[in-house]
């Protein structure tokens, strides 16, 4: 990188990436030295955040740390995003004091900057957290945590050895049902769980096709591309529909997968571990650039202890949500979820994410003396989730989805695809993170990284 500064005036938003030239000073700065890092709360307690990817969740990472900036905890010092008409939004979000950038580098030089939120396209996740990494940044990084086994492994490599605090975006295990779920479970409610059956309904399908074309003015297609292969812009890629495409979004599975998923192996106590055989069938589009299953079944089968989770993604596939009361928390999203099987009964929930919602049976469990109780977010929304990745930069303690937890979950949707794709089962050993027995899917444990934006 070039060791200038990059920011873009607020008065010019976006219209060259260096405008800003060597202008003297940072707005609203706090000096080193009083700011909380791991382990160490600073003198004056705040951390200072920079927020790359401006977008749905971009923006709501943002608003909670603008609201915790007004109570006094955090310095919001930085905004960036391809998109000039996202950006001129999350800047005016995050008010006069926070500089704005195209090219998150330019933020990990700041030395001011003590944890960075990535809300970017998923093939970006992997680059800018070990990116970030490098830099001595925290981070905070929405799910999936990687798109292939060996960015994962980068990923929590460099969480390691440059001795960060990570969370990823999978807020599901922060929220107030997920608390009664887990607990639930874990005091042995539905006995020995053996089956945990999850259901999702099918990606869409691009059955309106259009050329490709210039892209829009607003938007760096260079950029948003990253470490992707370059190609031609069309509108079917972005935004939100990168989330239809193998090799940038992965498709329902490493979406909402993702987030039923990380609550499935929190619930389970399997964090750490991993499959031994992945299974997965599905259809694939007739037309147009998306490219991910319509329709999917998977199966994992996890062994010591012996257990399986299944993934059909499908019509009509899992029960509905069960009517609330008036004063009860409404199910938005009940078109997925989980059945978990257990030798004395079983438990449903809906959602899995920032709205996760579990059967009254469960809300209504009193819990006998002794019970054994377990982390609870307590809060609706991101805010739990939040608190958690901030308190470990205070304390330097383990996040509820750290990077080793995330990439584990991630890399069930990774192998599962893979699966799809080949056409066969998979073999996985958990020990060595690799694929077993199979050249052609140990190949595609990696993909190149379009320079300069690679590993």
């Amino acid at each position: 990188m070039n060791q200038h500064d990059q920011r873009i005036p607020r008065r010019t938003v976006l219209k060259t990436v260096g405008a800003a030239g060597l202008a003297a000073g940072f707005p609203y700065i706090v000096p080193s030295s009083v700011l909380a890092r791991a382990g160490r709360p600073g003198a004056n307690d705040r951390i200072t955040t920079a927020h790359v990817g401006l977008g749905g969740m971009g923006n709501a990472h943002l608003s909670q740390m603008v609201r915790r900036m007004k109570e006094g905890t955090i310095n919001v010092a930085a905004v960036c995003d391809a998109d000039e008409n996202r950006l001129r939004k999350g800047s005016e979000n995050a008010g006069p004091q926070a500089d704005v950038y195209r090219d998150y580098r330019y933020i990990l030089e700041r030395k001011d900057i003590d944890a960075v939120f990535f809300a970017t396209p998923d093939h970006w996740h992997a680059v800018q957290m070990v990116h970030a990494a490098q830099c001595g940044k925290h981070v905070y990084v929405e799910k999936p945590a990687c798109c292939t086994i060996e960015e994962g492994k980068a990923m929590v490599a460099a969480a390691r050895d440059n001795k960060i605090v990570t969370q990823v975006g999978s807020q599901g295990r922060s929220q107030p049902e997920a608390y009664l779920a887990h607990r639930y479970l874990v005091n042995g409610a539905i006995g020995k769980v053996t089956h945990v059956e999850c259901f999702h309904y099918p990606s869409p399908v691009d059955n309106e096709p259009v050329p490709d074309s210039d892209p829009p003015p607003e938007l760096d297609w260079d950029l948003w591309l990253g470490p992707l292969p370059w190609r031609p812009y069309n509108k079917r890629y972005c935004h939100g529909t990168f989330r239809w495409i193998l090799e940038s979004g992965g498709g329902q599975i490493r979406d909402r997968g993702a987030h039923v998923f990380s609550c499935a192996m929190w619930w389970m106590g399997a964090d750490g571990t991993g499959p031994v055989t992945v299974e997965a069938t599905g259809t694939s589009p007739s037309k147009g650039l998306w490219d991910s299953a319509v329709n999917m079944e998977v199966k994992f089968t996890f062994k010591n202890p012996d257990w399986i989770m299944t993934w059909t993604q499908a019509p009509n596939a899992g029960p509905r949500g069960e009517k609330r009361g008036p004063d009860e928390d409404p199910i938005v999203r009940d078109g997925y979820g989980a059945i978990y099987h257990g030798t004395k009964g079983t438990m449903t929930h809906w959602g899995g994410d920032g709205g996760t919602w579990v059967e009254r049976k469960v809300r209504e469990w009193e819990p006998p003396a002794g019970f054994k109780d377990v982390y609870n977010g307590g809060h609706r929304g991101e805010a739990g989730h939040h608190q958690n990745f901030l308190d470990g930069i205070k304390t330097g303690k383990k996040t509820v989805m750290n990077i080793e937890a995330a990439v584990g979950v991630a890399n069930l949707c990774v192998l599962a695809n893979l699966s799809f794709i080949l056409g066969r089962k998979l073999q996985w050993d958990q020990a060595k993170q690799e694929i077993v027995g199979d050249e052609q899917a140990r190949r595609m444990m990696s993909r190149p990284q379009r320079a300069p934006y690679h590993l």
